[in-house]
């Protein structure tokens, strides 16, 4: 897949493992944290396959962290406003959100191809390959969003129904749904594009993208809902609308900047051409991928089908849960994505022990994090929760659900990158075998088990969530150890 040359570094690379970490540590000067923080969130123009690697780390991280965190502060606000409409309109955000898991699922798949690439060109000094394969990218993610778009505007409220929403939420909701997915291009490209420049390295550009995205969606939603000022009284749908115009401006933002001279990565008039062979190399790499993301995304629509048996309390109580603890896990996928271009750009300049040894350096980081945010939650659960929620039925529920996943951050932690590094590598099977085995033959039987034949209830479901991703993180380092990654062709 992709270009079948080995990088030019590769066969000339002849120095030992340990003088050329020594050299990579040597390369650039050491600075003050408060002066990476400075740089990264400008822009940094580095090359990242050279230098140490905890600072080029810290570069990419940090502005992918803060492109996520105001992503899981729009995830936390927006429930908050919706909570406020009742039940049903909770019952609404939370199945169409399992709807979107398909949209999610094919612009993740689409993005890890994208990514993969671009870092590997980027990697092996040829940015032109990469702008090239950027191209390709787009106009994949195109054709998905508008086939998904009609299926879902014509059918809403039927999908609605085979989710086992009852006549009440598919009456009020229908709207909601129809308006997000109908609008689901605004989601791929802001997906596909931003994972392009982080690919690129050109972090500090997709967070700003998704800055102005989420500012624009926190700013409309209750608004839109509420029917404020001058602004229509739009309930659950108005939502929808605010979440669809933040992302289709923060879309055009982020093709604007994509033309415009940048960093790392420029997409100008030669590129924008249909490319057959590079776009059927970025189907395959894109296809594993995407499947490995459906395996994912799928249970938890299987995990939704299972809790809609308890009622509308049991899935609003699921979405609140969810929703906080997304606010924990966004920053975290942010360091994952770092090492995932680490890894990417690292193997295509010949530097495989630099990409290990930036995937273990990103993982102790997310350790840090995640294992304090752990702890908070697992103290500060029932608080956390009566934010969002006073009602009597969905209160214990959602409160049960942030503790039980909650404990198994830690493990999360290297799991998360472990898992991104591979699909980095452009090693997309492996982790979606893995997914196969966690998420299909373990959580939802396990699931399905504890919350009906050992009488759980809701909780059985969250158990089988921190049992399920506990045994993928453990999975996943045993079989990153064995180095079948840095082999791959990208």
């Amino acid at each position: 897949m992709g270009s079948l040359r080995a990088p030019p570094e590769t066969s000339v690379d002849v120095t030992p493992v340990t003088e050329r970490a020594s050299a990579d540590r040597a390369d650039e000067p050491q600075t003050s944290l408060w002066s990476t923080v400075r740089e990264a969130l400008h822009g940094s123009r580095r090359n990242y396959t050279e230098g140490p690697v905890g600072q080029a780390i810290l570069l990419l991280a940090i502005p992918m962290v803060l492109e996520v965190v105001l992503e899981s502060v729009f995830a936390v606000a927006d429930v908050f406003w919706v909570a406020k409409l009742g039940e049903s309109a909770i019952a609404t955000v939370g199945l169409t959100e399992s709807m979107m898991a398909v949209v999610y699922t094919l612009a993740v798949g689409l993005s890890i191809g994208g990514t993969a690439t671009v870092a590997r060109r980027i990697g092996e000094r040829d940015p032109d390959s990469a702008a090239r394969a950027a191209v390709q990218t787009i106009i994949l993610g195109a054709i998905v969003a508008l086939v998904i778009s009609v299926v879902g505007v014509a059918f809403a409220p039927s999908l609605l129904r085979m989710l086992g929403a009852s006549e009440d939420v598919v009456r009020s909701g229908s709207g909601f749904t129809r308006v997000m997915l109908g609008g689901n291009a605004s989601v791929v490209m802001l997906f596909l594009i931003n994972a392009i420049f982080r690919g690129a390295g050109d972090a500090a550009i997709a967070m700003r993208v998704l800055w102005l995205s989420n500012a624009i969606n926190i700013v409309l939603g209750p608004l839109l809902i509420f029917g404020i000022g001058p602004f229509p009284q739009m309930g659950v749908t108005g939502a929808a609308v605010a979440t669809t115009i933040g992302r289709g401006t923060g879309a055009v933002f982020a093709l604007y900047r994509l033309v415009q001279p940048g960093r790392h990565i420029q997409v100008r008039r030669e590129h924008a051409r249909a490319d057959g062979p590079l776009m059927l190399r970025l189907i395959r790499l894109s296809g594993s991928g995407t499947f490995q993301v459906f395996i994912s995304t799928a249970s938890w629509i299987g995990l939704v089908r299972i809790l809609s048996q308890f009622g509308s309390a049991a899935i609003a109580g699921y979405t609140i849960a969810i929703r906080i603890i997304l606010f924990a896990l966004f920053p975290s996928w942010g360091l994952g994505n770092a090492a995932a271009t680490m890894v990417g750009q690292a193997l295509g300049a010949g530097k495989p022990e630099r990409a290990e040894a930036a995937v273990w350096m990103a993982g102790l980081y997310n350790l840090c994090f995640l294992g304090t945010v752990g702890i908070l939650f697992v103290w500060l659960s029932a608080p956390i929760v009566r934010l969002f929620t006073a009602d009597p039925a969905v209160l214990p529920i959602a409160t049960s659900g942030l503790l039980i996943v909650a404990l198994g951050f830690p493990l999360y932690a290297y799991g998360m990158v472990v898992t991104q590094s591979f699909n980095g590598a452009g090693d997309t099977w492996t982790p979606t075998w893995l997914n196969v085995i966690v998420f299909w033959l373990f959580e939802l039987p396990v699931a399905y088990w504890l919350a009906h034949h050992a009488g759980m209830g809701p909780a059985g479901v969250f158990w089988a969530i921190t049992l399920a991703f506990s045994l993928l993180a453990i999975l996943s380092a045993v079989l990153f150890k064995r180095g079948w990654w840095k082999r791959k062709v990208v």
